[in-house]
């Protein structure tokens, strides 16, 4: 065998992880959060084993990824999180205008299923108040089954997801509401819950950022897959603005789905 192709996939690709976005999503940004009439509001990130090359924009924090692979030689510190989720945000976040939410660096450099609830009276919202983390074992492995990835599509270069904002104090409510929601549903291992908690979030999004579904540089038809996917299991939503992955949740197979695997904490 090739010395090259008998290499593991981490020595191309680092081992620094991923990270799924799962219901909540955008709570994280202080102009959605300082809205919030009942904070904190919550969203739930999980890390993710490097055990494929996720493509690039599309809601997995590739983006912020890269900037930890290069800013850490490849893989992690073994440093306290919280540190390393200050030094990412601000190396990533250096002069930019519309900066990530820290939800990103915290989905990279925590392990298993994390609750991030974040409230705009703390820290202007840029980091969460508290963090809920669960590394169960079991959990991480149901949640392995019943989570189905479809790669949909990219987001188009140029693509803004902010130009229209509808930032309604009660469906930004809600949206916070979602991120508690599914978290209890997953340390519940209760698929029908879960996927209800992602269906709620896209509609959150619809609601208060229109432009994160329906675009003019979008070409794929998000709305329709969405609603095909929701109609005939537990629930779906997209990792990010503009597509990437569809998150399907089902007890059974979904036809041309892709399976991840949850990073844990070291035993």
């Amino acid at each position: 065998m090739d010395a090259l192709a008998a290499r593991p996939l981490t020595d191309t690709i680092g081992t620094v992880p991923y990270r799924m976005a799962f219901a909540g999503g955008w709570i994280d940004q202080p102009f959605v959060s300082r809205l919030n009439p009942e904070p904190p509001g919550s969203m739930v990130v999980v890390a993710v084993e490097p055990v494929c090359w996720f493509i690039q924009r599309a809601g997995f924090a590739a983006g912020t990824r890269d900037v930890a692979l290069k800013l850490w030689n490849g893989r992690l510190p073994d440093r306290d999180p919280a540190e390393l989720v200050r030094e990412l945000y601000a190396e990533e976040n250096r002069g930019k205008s519309e900066p990530s939410g820290s939800q990103d660096m915290i989905g990279l450099i925590y392990p298993g299923v994390n609750r991030l609830d974040y409230d705009y009276a703390h820290e202007g919202g840029v980091f969460p108040r508290h963090i809920a983390s669960n590394n169960d074992p079991q959990t991480a492995r149901w949640l392995e089954e019943v989570v189905h990835l479809l790669p949909v599509a990219q987001r188009p270069h140029g693509y803004n997801p902010l130009g229209i904002r509808n930032l309604d104090p009660a469906w930004v409510r809600r949206l916070g509401e979602t991120g508690k929601q599914c978290f209890d549903a997953i340390l519940a291992r209760d698929a029908h819950a879960l996927g209800a908690s992602m269906n709620a979030c896209m509609e959150c999004w619809e609601a208060i950022l229109p432009q994160t579904v329906r675009h003019p540089a979008l070409t794929v038809d998000l709305k329709g897959i969405l609603a095909y996917y929701q109609s005939r299991y537990c629930g779906a939503m997209y990792s990010g603005c503009g597509g990437g992955y569809l998150f399907v949740v089902s007890s059974d197979p979904v036809p041309g789905a892709l399976k991840i695997k949850v990073r844990l904490a070291e035993p």
